[in-house]
């Protein structure tokens, strides 16, 4: 790419706890990417609509909740209905195992789980978008 890589790090839903995202938010921009981080208790349609509007080419979401089976895939569906086939979307949070292949077969393209290095985050963007 020739421009820096602009991930949106967003936390849909009514959690309260952002330190995780903002732990990640902090080594993505470390990595050198551009980051635009959207605050506590977000809807879908705004995290779609941030997307849309920061033109990123990464949305990366985080939740403990629990609610990650619904929101999850509809801000991909959201974020897919408005033409941004492009965009990676990754999630991560407290998440179980048993959740993971649904949310990868609706469209998250990884989820990291707690204890996984900021490190490997950084290494799966690169990956998947050079």
């Amino acid at each position: 790419m020739d421009k820096p890589i602009r991930v949106l790090v967003a936390k849909p839903g009514l959690d309260g706890h952002d330190r995780g995202a903002k732990v990640v938010a902090r080594a993505l921009r470390d990595a050198g990417f551009e980051v635009i981080y959207t605050g506590l208790r977000q809807t879908p349609e705004q995290i779609a609509e941030a997307a849309l509007q920061e033109d990123v080419n990464v949305v990366a979401m985080s939740i403990l909740s629990g609610a990650h089976p619904h929101l999850f895939p509809k801000v991909v569906n959201l974020i897919r209905a408005q033409g941004q086939e492009d965009v990676l979307i990754i999630g991560g949070g407290v998440i179980p195992e048993s959740d993971i292949p649904a949310l990868k077969e609706a469209g998250i393209a990884e989820v990291f789980t707690p204890g996984t290095p900021t490190s490997a985050i950084v290494d799966f963007i690169n990956a998947n978008l050079k």
